[in-house]
């Protein structure tokens, strides 16, 4: 007959097993794996706070992991108060812990009256607007994801950038990120930006005429806030970027639609009565149509003359492998009339939500100010982080690797559609990352993304780039950034057939 603490035992076993499942194969360690899975039993409620925990020999044997990984897990909860050693007892809960948390929700307060109308409190439904396909944000689960604007996962320097995090965690750089800085940003990141980011665009300018963002989308709001009233004219590309159309709407201001050709913003009249134009002159989004320099000339001379301000969006600056890049718009200005908008997202990494902006100083000031009312400030220590991998030169050496990535993708894709979809499109002047693709007459954008969606591949419909989409709109936008190059002819051998099928149907 088996004794009672024989019992015990086979009775727990169980239960340790269900409440912690570890795996090598998952990106963390199995000590972590095993601390958070015992924080996780601890919150819940699920370990008796009078009844010791497993020795770690024995938790060790269960689990079937080495002995000092439950040992370095105990201690580590031990330090941070989870846990109370009890000599020759054992580990225990630490129950105040545990119940300084509610036990359950509270009890709400009984009432007869009607939840509130939330339809008429909205003062704006920034949800109805037309915008791009949330599913975007899941490219991973697409075979063949013809995104543009994320980073490839293979492309990114893990060990560079965990260098600088390393950097970053240093105890002196801590004290420094730690406090509250208000409105201010990381001094290394300004001068940085400053000095390694600009100039390549031709801008020199002073680290107070530099607003850092919570990327380049953050920008535009506080622009949009400052600079756009209700009533004001907006001179907008035609098709264009919908986060920002959207942006500038909420403003409640007239948004004029502007023409986009084979050199980018067409400039005529119909910029004469607008207060403020926006405008992606390196890399038109969407069509990645570049603005000839005569043509910045003409828009600079026109902004002038008509007392316009000009938003510069240079979202993909960095990205040009297929011709000398033409100078920022911004560098060419000589009365401060643009407002220049980057950010990292298309290089280092869009989680980090990083980007900038540069203006003149009273500008500048007042972005700081309202930024500071809507989030204070970018976290710090990733800012610190972003500047060291600026300052190491590690940032130069990935748009370079980036680059020589893109080019020979872009050639795959120009190759493929050139073979199943002629005639649809032409390769973008200077790089990007991207294709604008026009769809044969009479077939819906939207359901080409549809099926397309189906069938694993992720195309992009233009019609939300459009003001006003029309039968006679229909495109694609085939991004590469984020696809295989060996993917390429193949996704858009596929994309031809069902766009074939789509035709005939």
């Amino acid at each position: 007959m088996a004794s009672e603490p024989e019992r015990k035992h086979k009775n727990s076993q169980p239960m340790w097993r269900q409440l912690i499942r570890l795996s090598s194969d998952r990106g963390d360690s199995l000590q972590s794996q095993l601390r958070r899975a015992l924080v996780t039993a601890i919150l819940d409620g699920h370990i008796p706070h009078h009844r010791p925990l497993p020795s770690s020999r024995e938790l060790a044997r269960q689990l079937g992991v080495a002995r000092n990984t439950v040992v370095h897990a105990y201690q580590h909860l031990m330090d941070e108060g989870y846990l109370l050693a009890e000599e020759r007892r054992g580990y225990f809960v630490n129950s105040e812990l545990v119940n300084s948390r509610l036990a359950r929700a509270p009890q709400p307060v009984a009432s007869n009256a009607e939840s509130p109308n939330w339809d008429k409190r909205f003062l704006t439904r920034p949800s109805a607007q037309r915008n791009l396909d949330p599913l975007l944000g899941r490219w991973r689960d697409y075979e063949y994801p013809f995104t543009a604007g994320q980073t490839d996962p293979a492309l990114f320097p893990i060990n560079e950038w965990r260098e600088c995090c390393r950097q970053s965690l240093a105890v002196q750089a801590i004290t420094e990120w730690m406090p509250d800085s208000v409105d201010n940003d990381d001094p290394l990141l300004l001068e940085q930006i400053q000095n390694r980011v600009l100039p390549p665009r031709g801008l020199w300018v002073s680290t107070d005429q530099i607003l850092v963002t919570m990327g380049a989308q953050n920008a535009l709001y506080l622009l949009a806030r400052l600079l756009i009233n209700e009533g004001d004219t907006v001179g907008f590309e035609d098709p264009g970027y919908p986060d920002a159309r959207n942006i500038f709407k909420l403003r409640n201001c007239n948004i004029v639609p502007l023409e986009i050709d084979e050199q980018g913003l067409v400039v005529d009249d119909r910029l004469n009565e607008c207060d403020v134009v926006f405008c992606t002159p390196s890399h038109q989004s969407p069509t990645t149509a570049t603005m000839s320099l005569e043509r910045r000339h003409e828009l600079l001379k026109r902004a002038s003359d008509h007392d316009i301000l000009i938003i510069e969006d240079d979202y993909e600056s960095e990205l040009n492998f297929a011709g000398a890049p033409t100078p920022a718009l911004k560098s060419l200005d000589g009365n401060d009339r643009v407002i220049y908008v980057g950010s990292l997202s298309k290089t280092l990494a869009p989680g980090l939500r990083l980007g900038y902006m540069v203006g003149p100083t009273q500008l500048i000031d007042e972005a700081r100010a309202l930024r500071r009312l809507m989030l204070r400030h970018p976290p710090t220590n990733n800012q610190n982080a972003v500047a060291h991998f600026l300052a190491l030169g590690h940032h130069d050496s990935l748009v370079h690797r980036i680059s020589a990535s893109y080019k020979l993708r872009w050639q795959a894709l120009d190759e493929a559609l050139d073979e199943f979809m002629p005639d649809s499109s032409s390769a973008p002047a200077f790089g990007g990352s991207a294709f604008w693709v026009k769809l044969p007459v009479g077939i819906d954008a939207d359901a080409v993304q549809e099926e397309a969606s189906r069938n694993s591949i992720l195309a992009v419909s233009g019609n939300p780039y459009f003001m006003t989409p029309s039968s006679d709109k229909a495109y694609l936008r085939i991004g590469f950034s984020s696809i295989p190059v060996e993917k390429i002819r193949p996704g858009i051998e596929k994309l031809a057939s069902l766009v074939d099928l789509i035709r005939v149907c």
